[in-house]
């Protein structure tokens, strides 16, 4: 697992992109595979709640876990960035914004958790840098 060098830019793609989690397991958001030679530097991160009662999220970095959204992370250690915060009804919270950037390296995901199926949207914006 490399750790890309940014100076050398070839491209930067802005990219959003959006997930429900039907269930309250944790789910990938985002993945950064083993030797894309990417890094993905993640401008902001969502959590709407679009129902009428109040729902926990949960939004971490995931070591060793780059799986396809949606799916489960797969070995590695979570490192929440936000951890069971509740987010009111009709509501959102912002996890990270471009005052809070993260770096997603190489064989890394960002995983999300609902506290409550089918409740959060989690929209997330980053840009992959080659």
């Amino acid at each position: 697992m490399a750790n890309p060098n940014i100076v050398n830019v070839t491209s930067i793609l802005g990219t959003t992109t959006y997930y429900v989690p039907p269930g309250t397991s944790a789910l990938v958001l985002v993945n950064n595979t083993a030797a894309s030679g990417t890094v993905f530097k993640v401008n902001q991160i969502v959590v709407s709640n679009t129902t009428a009662s109040a729902a926990n999220a949960t939004v971490a970095i995931y070591s060793n876990g780059a799986v396809a959204q949606g799916s489960a992370p797969s070995g590695g250690v979570a490192y929440p960035i936000v951890s069971a915060v509740s987010v009111p009804a009709n509501a959102s919270l912002i996890a990270v914004d471009k005052t809070t950037a993260v770096y997603l390296m190489e064989g890394h995901s960002i995983t999300m958790t609902s506290g409550t199926a089918n409740s959060l949207t989690f929209t997330i914006s980053y840009e992959v840098i080659t």
